[in-house]
């Protein structure tokens, strides 16, 4: 998440799916990104921006971050070629 075009698909994303998203803090940190000390979490992003399309939680029995498919399928098409391809 700490990519420009990361957070440009996150961010249309959330203005396509969610009525609520805020736009001004997304272009914040559209602008931050790809700087050497800039760090995105999950649970940052959805705090500042009131972000639906990723849930992040942390606990002791309940932990971990899960995506809408679409935002899924584009992180693991990035991550693997072969993966793309298959979906595509």
């Amino acid at each position: 998440m700490r990519t420009r075009s990361a957070l440009e698909f996150l961010g249309l994303w959330e203005e396509l799916n969610n009525p609520n998203f805020k736009r001004v803090e997304f272009d914040t940190f559209k602008n931050e990104s790809g700087s050497n000390g800039f760090v995105m979490t999950p649970q940052k992003w959805i705090k500042a921006t009131n972000a639906v399309g990723i849930i992040s939680k942390s606990g002791r029995y309940s932990n971990g971050t899960l995506a809408h498919k679409d935002i899924a399928f584009e992180f693991a098409s990035w991550v693997s070629p072969e993966f793309k391809l298959y979906v595509i």
